[in-house]
């Protein structure tokens, strides 16, 4: 009789059970599905804060884009907990294993859903920085919530993509992967002071 397989959905799962899971060192969720939760927390927020400006005629038209954007970033930030997590067995089996070759097939999807959310959490700070200029006094801290969670999401996930790369033998891929991300958050984190700014109350 075959065994049965029991494939375990982090992103259906309560609040409770999903942050006891994230504090379980045994648990397939890591920093990649952790982040990815915080992701979609702030993409939430940023499409209240879109919900909550008025619709005015000179703004009609954007505003739904940055509503109908930030829904889809939410969406697909909850998708990646999971994504993350199908990962993680591949990697921990090579580390255990320690045949460096294998390590470095099963790190590279490891480390890609750390990297998505750095991407996105950087469209979804040009939307808020967009927003910004609009955005209602009831919708500010939302928005200002919104940013600080995009860019703590993005923080915690450079330094797993930093870590992820030290498990790399090249240390010219170590540096570049170090490098790059500095330079996004470099980038970045002036868009996410400006939001700030325009959120103020």
């Amino acid at each position: 009789m075959a065994e049965k397989i029991s494939i375990e959905i982090f992103r259906k799962k309560e609040p409770i059970e999903l942050t006891k899971a994230l504090a379980d060192p045994e648990s397939r969720t890591n920093i990649g599905s952790g982040t990815a939760m915080s992701a979609s927390i702030a993409m939430s927020f940023l499409e209240r804060a879109a919900s909550l400006t008025e619709d005015r005629e000179e703004n009609r038209e954007r505003l739904d884009y940055i509503r109908r954007n930030s829904e889809t970033l939410r969406t697909y930030m909850v998708h990646l907990i999971d994504e993350d997590v199908k990962s993680r067995g591949p990697l921990r089996k090579a580390i255990k294993e320690g045949d460096p070759r294998v390590i470095e097939a099963a790190r590279q999807p490891a480390a890609a859903v750390a990297a998505e959310i750095v991407a996105m959490m950087c469209k979804g700070l040009e939307l808020m920085d967009e927003l910004g200029d609009y955005c209602g006094e009831e919708a500010k801290s939302f928005l200002a919530a919104s940013a600080d969670l995009a860019v703590g999401a993005m923080k915690a996930s450079v330094r797993y993509l930093v870590y992820m790369g030290s498990l790399c033998s090249d240390e010219t891929y170590r540096y570049i992967t170090r490098r790059e991300n500095e330079i996004t958050l470099e980038e970045y984190l002036p868009v996410y002071e400006r939001v700030l700014k325009k959120a103020e109350i």
